[in-house]
Order: structure tokens, then C-alpha cells, then sequence
């Protein structure tokens, strides 16, 4: 009997020992891989966000190589452990819209007039996210503004490719449209709100809305450092913020692509520019440039790229990345000038800045009204960790 519970400790040593050194050598990696710019505000917060991410895709890379589930899935499960109890101030109920599931926050206090209505759109790569996950941004969302919420829970690649989350979106966004007076919503006072993955979603929704004339208008939409291309990973802003925490340049190209064919094949070629032809390029240059960049962004290190063309065979696995349903910002002026007014936040640290740059230009060149706001110490996610007893920042409140 000795000699087995030997044996066990030893085993359990030694696993214990490897594991360590295993999820010391992803941190290690991943620090030599990363870089935290001078003007983050409280860089050490950051840092250790992004190693407790580390830490959870190292377990989940773990308990998927000895069988017990999918990295993705760990990774979802501890996102969206944390329940929180019931909210003074709000109604809070789980539907289905469309056989869409959505969760419904609306205010307890009477109001004498109708209320506004939020469609809310999670981030998360559209592979990440969830109701649970971003259930303190829409409680403060709710309460702060006295607004119906509604969060949607839509479908996540990679077991869902694109459109499958963009049209869970839109159904559940047409539902709430036509029943507006069952939870007491002014039509003309709706908006679509996302951020990252979401904002696309946001963007591709409200598109498609634009013309519609069997629907109340959208009267905003808001868009909090959406992902709106995948033609060109090689702006100002993926050249100087490719390893800054929390979404890195290459697991930017990883989602988009995950989302599309529900793989990442082809991620060197997106990265480096060769996955669209020079003609096609060319075509939309006019609206996916540097050249659209004001000179200001580009002075923290960026260096032009030459276009790179592509094979047949590589281009047919990624050719839906021209459609403006996957990359908002490829639309035509025809679909951009219907669009409502628009608030666009960026941030300065984040691969994906330009895209929202990118996206206020062509908006503004078409006649829409635009706020922007831009955080000069943000970076991607930062509105995540908002309300966080310690992991907070203040550009994120």
C-alpha cells in the first residue's frame, strides 16, 4: 500500500511539476511575443489580464489533448461561470426572439413616456461570448440610460460559420422591431450596439436594415472597436499594435477566419496579404487604403507593404470576405448614405483602430453623421473589465 501511494504522489508530482512548466512556458512565449506600449494606462492591470487568459487556454489546450473537452469550450465555460443575482432596478428574462435566444433587461421604475430600445451584440471573435459574459455591461447598460436591452445570444463559430451569427442577429433585431409595443419602446428611439465581433454584427445588421421600409427605422447605431474588413492586415494599426494584449494581429486573421470556414487554413496568407487579387485590391482601395489614414496614426512605426497577388485555389476559400455582410466596410455609397447616425469608439492601442477609422471616413464622405471617440491609452476589450473591483481602467469607465 506504501508503494502505490508512492507511486501516486510521485504521478501527481511530476504532473503537477509539467504542468507548471508548461503554463510558465505559454506565459513565457507569450511575454516575448507581446508588448505593452508606454502609454497604456496602468500596464501591470493589463498584463495580468492577459496572463490570466493565458493561464485559461493553456488548462483548456491541456483538458483537450487528454480528452476531457474542447479548448474552445473551457475557454466559453470559464467566461461565462460568474451568475449574478437578481437586479434591483431591473426586469431581467431569457427569451427566444426567432428561435434566437436573447436576454431582456428593462427597468422597473414607470416611466410616463416609452422607452428607448438597445439591441446588444456581444465580442468574442465570434467564436467567444455569450449572454453570461456580458451580463454586468448590459445591467449598466440598462440602468444607466433607463433602456429595454436586449442581448443576444447568437451563434458562435467554429461549429457555426458565417452567416450563421450575422443572420441569428438580424432575426432577433426584426423580431424586437415588430413587437416593440409588447415591452413599451418608442420605434423611433432604437439602436443597434456591439463591440469587436459585435460592432461588425452591429454594422452588417443596421446595413441591411437601411432600406428597409416595412420597419421602424434605426435611429443609431454604436459601434465600440468593431472588426469591419478582412482584406488588409497589414494597416497602420496591425503593424504597430500586433502584440499588444488582448487581441493580438494574428488571432485577429484566426477569428475572421474561424467565422468564415470555421478553420484557421490560410492564416499566413491572410496575414501577409496574399489571400485577395491585386485587381480585386485595387478595386476597393479607394475605401481600404492607408491613404484613408490621417498621417498622424501613422507615425508610431509603420512602413508601407507591397501588394501581394494570389493563387485561384486560396482566393475560393476566402472570397466571401469581399461580401459587406462579413466586412461592413466593403458596401456600396448606395447602402452607406441610408445609414442612421453613427458613434464609433477607438482605440489607440488596438489592431483593430483603423478598421473604425476606416468606417467613420466613408460615412462622413457619404453625408452621415459621426461621433467619434477615441481613447489615447485604450486598447482592445477594455471596456470588459469596466466594473472590476481591481482590474479596472479608467479610460474603460
Amino acid at each position: 500500500m506504501a508503494v502505490v501511494l508512492t507511486v501516486l504522489v510521485l504521478f501527481l508530482a511530476g504532473f503537477l511539476a509539467g504542468f507548471i512548466l508548461l503554463v510558465m512556458g505559454a506565459i513565457n512565449f507569450h511575454f516575448s511575443n507581446s508588448e505593452i506600449p508606454p502609454g497604456v494606462n496602468q500596464p501591470a492591470k493589463l498584463r495580468i489580464i492577459h496572463i490570466i487568459l493565458i493561464c485559461t487556454a493553456v488548462v483548456g489546450k491541456i483538458l483537450e489533448n487528454i480528452g476531457i473537452c474542447t479548448q474552445v469550450n473551457f475557454v466559453r465555460y470559464v467566461q461565462g461561470r460568474k451568475t449574478l443575482g437578481a437586479d434591483p432596478k431591473l426586469f431581467i428574462k431569457d427569451l427566444w426572439f426567432e428561435k434566437v435566444p436573447v436576454r431582456i433587461y428593462q427597468p422597473k421604475a414607470l416611466s410616463a413616456s416609452q422607452r428607448r430600445g438597445v439591441m446588444f451584440f456581444h465580442g468574442g471573435g465570434w467564436v467567444f461570448g455569450s449572454l453570461e459574459s456580458y451580463e454586468k455591461l448590459c445591467r449598466f447598460i440598462a440602468r444607466e440610460t433607463e433602456s429595454v436591452l436586449v442581448s443576444v445570444g447568437y451563434r458562435l463559430a467554429p461549429e457555426h460559420k458565417y452567416p450563421a451569427a450575422y443572420e441569428d442577429c438580424l432575426n432577433a433585431t426584426q423580431h424586437f422591431l415588430q413587437h416593440l409595443e409588447h415591452y413599451g419602446v418608442d420605434p423611433a428611439r432604437v439602436i443597434v450596439c456591439g463591440d469587436s465581433a459585435g460592432g461588425n454584427l452591429a454594422a452588417a445588421v443596421s446595413q441591411t436594415l437601411a432600406g428597409r421600409s416595412d420597419l421602424p427605422k434605426l435611429r443609431a447605431q454604436i459601434l465600440i472597436y468593431p472588426g469591419l474588413q478582412a482584406l488588409d492586415f497589414n494597416l497602420p494599426s496591425y503593424q504597430q499594435n500586433r502584440g499588444v494584449p488582448l487581441l493580438f494581429r494574428e488571432r485577429a486573421a484566426f477569428y475572421v477566419l474561424q467565422y468564415l470556414n470555421g478553420n484557421a487554413t490560410n492564416l499566413e496568407e491572410v496575414l501577409e496579404g496574399s489571400h485577395i487579387p491585386v485587381d480585386i485590391k485595387l478595386n476597393y482601395r479607394k475605401w481600404v487604403s492607408p491613404d484613408n489614414i490621417p498621417e498622424k496614426f501613422k507615425v508610431r512605426g509603420y512602413k508601407p507593404r507591397v501588394l501581394l497577388d494570389c493563387t485561384t485555389e486560396v482566393f475560393e476559400k476566402v472570397k466571401r470576405f469581399c461580401e459587406p455582410l462579413l466586412c461592413p466596410l466593403l458596401a456600396e455609397d448606395t447602402i452607406i448614405q441610408q445609414l442612421p447616425e453613427s458613434f464609433i469608439l477607438t482605440c489607440e492601442y488596438d489592431v483593430l483602430r483603423d478598421d473604425g477609422l476606416l468606417y467613420k471616413k466613408r460615412l462622413e464622405d457619404n453625408g452621415v453623421r459621426v461621433t467619434w471617440y477615441h481613447l489615447e491609452d485604450g486598447f482592445h476589450g477594455i471596456i470588459n473589465s469596466f466594473n472590476s473591483d481591481w482590474l479596472s481602467f479608467p479610460a474603460g469607465k
